[in-house]
């Protein structure tokens, strides 16, 4: 025990003396190319070279395709940031506390556009970083040059030409280090795939055979689906689309997200009584036997028609062992029901099957694309008003905050502290739990203002060339380097290698004294400090008021979809769905593992009872069902559609209303002899199972008469407040 501790420190040290590979090579490549970029700057005798470095590593990433795609779009941002400084510059050279005011506007504005931006609200999400390059150019831009107004448009192209030399520069050095591009990126859409079906297929083969923790395996592989979907956009990026193999990818991994709604549709199914017997555990064995040997034929040389022609020859087994039930007579009641859940059962498998082959056609089109094809699938956003006027106002007022104190207290640093602010106001607010973020890039910062001191005042303290400034700050970007690949460290790697050109100051002109280094150190951990605190007490991040806000609007949906006003798809609803579950995931905290639990199963149960009403809306419309049927589904449907997420008893009614348009449409399936209607009643009635199911066993999460959640209260309890 007394070694632990020391064991310990040398294994959370591994990243620096025993790194991996390819990032000890990212390290070295961004190290050299901000240095390259430094001294280009240094050489034209630029007046603030370090934001030359410092875009470097804001751009530079661990792949070709995040890097172009983060370059891009950090451009676009520096191009409306530049602008919006000069506008604001100009219009307001005299008036503090105006430009406080719209300096502030204007770093709300862009956290609220950016909130809007498809894909998850993460850093790695190059979409949202324009609008944060936009928020950071515009503070940088404005707050030099409101100091000397009359050389506003000198000073903004100053900046624009650091950032454009960073981008330049590591945009074509990184490069040079990407031989067989195309090749390795084709390779990794298809390992991808493979990597996100194989866990898919393993779990929907233990649901088949009723083995028990089969769906908290299905939990893990809708998070790995968002991380993986995230990916295909910077292998599009590297591919050059050329072709829609990014597309297809994106459409497959969805596909394979509608395989696990499907199995957890079938699982449902299997709980029924009279649901299962020998005939349906033959086949869900021979199914399984299939799925489980899939990865290694995809692995194989074997065709993918060929695949495909399998799977479509269990879909017909499926189908046809229905129609010769349809054939055979029951000798009672008794009988024909349980003929009736095995159709139901056949049902589910052959919905599960489709799903696959989808998934598979998908995933073959990425691997061989055709010339003129012209599928799109574009990445999904799901931001509210809320949320994005939540993030607005808390960097609004945060900067406006910051402003207020350089105003009230005329600090001659301060204008350097509103930077900061500014700075990280931009990186984060559009983040969930900004203050989590804050608190890391605090602790790099720390470490950059330690090693900028150490650099500043001892090492460099005599340097009069490039070449030996060059060597002791690189080494210490080599550390923020391979810190930055390490993943408990990457955001404070991102603080240290963002803040330490700005705490060195190379200058042509003069050298970093202690003055100077002190007056830029201190503004940036008070500011740093000034922003968590902010993030903390105005506005901040509730996961209970999340989880009831992302109830709501699940109930909200089922309202819209029942009642026909969403143009919904199968894709939309399971996409959003998964989506909430991720984030609920992601954002759990400190929260009990039972609450966390209760909501994940009402997320998933949510998004099945939503499928299954988009059926019944497409059976509605089939003019073959007539008379009692129709009038139970519109039934349904209208009760279903009072669902609004508020404080309304409408639980009871419609879960009701469910189990009586089964009976009407069990009456109606005994009575109907052509196969095709039986077919259209029992896919109706596998609809209203699952749905009367899902409504009764996570009664807690449906049941809008109870605003809280809390699975730790007695079900005696619940159902007598409900």
């Amino acid at each position: 025990m007394i070694q632990a501790g020391p064991v310990a420190l040398i294994r959370k040290l591994r990243w620096l003396y025993a790194p991996d590979p390819v990032m000890a090579g990212y390290a070295l490549r961004t190290t050299f190319t901000s240095l390259l970029a430094l001294g280009i700057a240094l050489r034209m005798e630029l007046g603030s070279p370090q934001w030359a470095a410092l875009t470097v590593w804001m751009v530079a990433q661990g792949t070709r395709g995040r890097s172009l795609a983060k370059a891009k779009w950090h451009l676009f941002g520096m191009v409306v940031g530049v602008i919006s400084g000069i506008i604001l510059v100009a219009s307001f050279p005299q008036s503090p506390l105006m430009f406080i005011l719209l300096l502030a506007g204007g770093i709300g504005a862009f956290c609220m556009i950016g909130t809007f931006m498809p894909g998850p609200a993460s850093m790695t999400n190059y979409r949202i970083h324009g609008m944060r390059a936009s928020g950071f150019t515009y503070a940088i831009v404005s707050l030099d040059g409101i100091a000397d107004p009359h050389h506003i448009f000198s000073i903004a192209m100053a900046r624009a030409t650091y950032i454009l030399l960073g981008i330049v520069l590591e945009a074509s050095i990184s490069g040079l280090f990407q031989l067989g591009l195309t090749k390795r990126t084709r390779h990794q859409l298809a390992s991808t795939f493979e990597d996100t079906l194989k866990p898919a297929l393993t779990a929907i083969a233990d649901i088949l055979i009723g083995k028990d923790g089969a769906m908290q395996n299905v939990q893990g592989i809708f998070t790995q689906i968002t991380t993986l979907g995230d990916q295909v956009e910077f292998a599009e990026v590297e591919l050059g689309r050329r072709d829609h193999a990014g597309d297809h990818a994106r459409a497959a991994l969805a596909d394979i997200a509608v395989l696990l709604a499907r199995a957890l549709d079938l699982a449902t199914l299997m709980r029924l009584p009279l649901s299962q017997d020998d005939m349906f555990h033959q086949e869900a064995e021979a199914i399984r036997d299939v799925f489980l040997k899939l990865p290694a034929r995809l692995e194989g040389t074997e065709t993918m028609s060929a695949l495909l022609a399998d799977l479509l020859a269990l879909r017909r087994q499926c189908r046809q062992k229905v129609v010769i039930d349809f054939n055979t007579a029951q000798p009672d009641d008794a009988a024909r029901e349980a003929v009736l859940r095995h159709g139901m059962l056949q049902q589910a498998l052959v919905e599960l099957i489709d799903a696959l082959r989808m998934a598979l056609s998908q995933f073959e089109a990425s691997r061989h694309p055709e010339a003129h094809d012209h599928f799109h699938a574009p990445i999904r956003s799901y931001r509210d008003w809320q949320q994005a006027i939540t993030n607005s106002l808390r960097s609004s007022v945060t900067v406006f905050g910051a402003g207020l104190i350089w105003i009230c207290t005329a600090w001659p640093s301060g204008l350097t502290f509103i930077m900061f602010v500014c700075i990280v106001c931009s990186l984060f607010s559009t983040l969930e739990r900004p203050a989590l973020a804050t608190q890391a890039f605090l602790r790099g910062a720390c470490c950059a203002v330690v090693a900028a001191g150490i650099l500043n005042l001892a090492l460099m303290g005599k340097s009069t060339t490039f070449e030996m400034l060059g060597m002791w700050s690189g080494l210490a970007m080599m550390i923020g380097g391979l810190a930055f690949a390490y993943p408990p460290l990457t955001l404070p790697a991102v603080s240290y290698n963002l803040f330490l050109p700005i705490l060195i100051g190379p200058s042509n002109q003069a050298k970093t004294d202690e003055i100077t280094y002190f007056n830029t150190a201190m503004p940036l951990v008070l500011g740093l400090l000034y922003a968590s605190w902010m993030y903390r007490v105005f506005l901040p991040y509730d996961p209970a008021h999340q989880r009831w806000t992302m109830r709501e609007n699940i109930l909200r949906d089922l309202h819209r979809i029942a009642d026909g006003s969403a143009r919904e798809t199968v894709d939309s609803v399971v996409s959003r769905n998964v989506d909430r579950f991720v984030r609920l995931m992601t954002n759990s905290g400190s929260t009990p593992s039972p609450v966390i639990q209760a909501y994940l199963t009402g997320i998933l149960s949510g998004m099945r009872v939503m499928l299954n009403l988009l059926r019944l809306q497409a059976i509605r419309r089939d003019t073959r069902l007539v008379g009692d049927a129709s009038k139970a589904l519109s039934l349904v449907m209208g009760r279903m559609s009072h669902f609004s997420g508020r404080y309304h008893g409408h639980y009871g009614r419609t879960l009701r209303a469910t189990k009586l348009a089964i009976l009407h449409l069990r009456t109606c399936e005994r009575n109907e002899s052509r196969p095709r209607e039986r077919f259209i009643l029992i896919a109706a009635l596998t609809s209203l199972d699952v749905i009367a199911t899902e409504l009764d066993t996570n009664r807690v999460f449906f049941d809008a008469n109870s605003p809280y959640l809390d699975p730790s209260v007695r079900s005696e309890e619940l159902e007598s407040t409900g």
